[in-house]
C-alpha cells in the first residue's frame, strides 16, 4: 500500500516521504496511530507542493545566512569588562555573551555558531571566527577595561 508520512517513523520513512509499505503494517499500526494516510492522488500533490514550499524556503534562508556571513565580516564588537590590575577580565567572555551582543546590534547568531578554543579573558583586539552550515565568517571583537 502506497501511503504519505504525516510524522517521522523511525527506520521506515520521514515526515512527508511517500512510500510503499505493507497493508496489514499501514493500516493497524500507521493509520491509527496517526503517523501516515493513504497516499491519494489528491494528498500526493499536496504533499509535492509542501516540498516545494520547504525548497524554496531552505533558499532563502541560506541565502540569507550567506548574506549576514559576508555583513559580519565588517562587524566591530566592542565591549567593556572589568579588569584586575595586569589587565586580565574577571570573567571570560564566552560564544553565548558574544551572541548577546551581537543580537544588540540586530545581528542574530547561535552561540554554538561562534568558534571560541576557550573565554577570551584579555583586553585588546581579538578576530573572531564564525562557522554555520559550512559558511565561515570572521567579525572583530574590542575589549576595552572599565574604570
Amino acid at each position: 500500500m502506497k501511503i504519505v508520512f504525516l510524522k517521522d517513523v523511525p527506520k521506515i520513512g520521514r515526515r512527508h516521504e511517500i512510500k510503499e509499505v505493507n497493508d496489514g503494517y499501514a493500516i493497524n499500526f500507521l493509520f491509527p496511530k496517526g503517523l501516515a494516510e493513504p497516499a491519494t492522488p489528491r494528498r500526493i500533490a499536496q504533499v509535492e507542493k509542501v516540498k516545494q514550499n520547504i525548497r524554496v524556503e531552505k533558499e532563502i534562508k541560506d541565502d540569507l545566512l550567506t548574506k549576514h556571513m559576508l555583513a559580519l565580516k565588517d562587524v566591530t564588537l566592542r565591549m567593556v569588562a572589568k579588569t584586575n590590575e595586569n589587565g586580565h577580565l574577571f570573567s571570560g567572555i564566552k560564544a553565548e555573551d558574544l551572541s548577546k551582543e551581537l543580537a544588540k546590534q540586530q545581528i542574530t547568531l547561535p552561540p554554538e555558531a561562534i568558534v571560541l578554543a576557550r573565554p577570551i579573558k584579555e583586553l585588546g583586539e581579538h578576530i573572531i571566527s564564525v562557522e554555520m552550515k559550512n559558511k565561515k565568517s570572521q567579525f572583530t571583537l574590542v575589549i576595552q577595561s572599565e574604570h
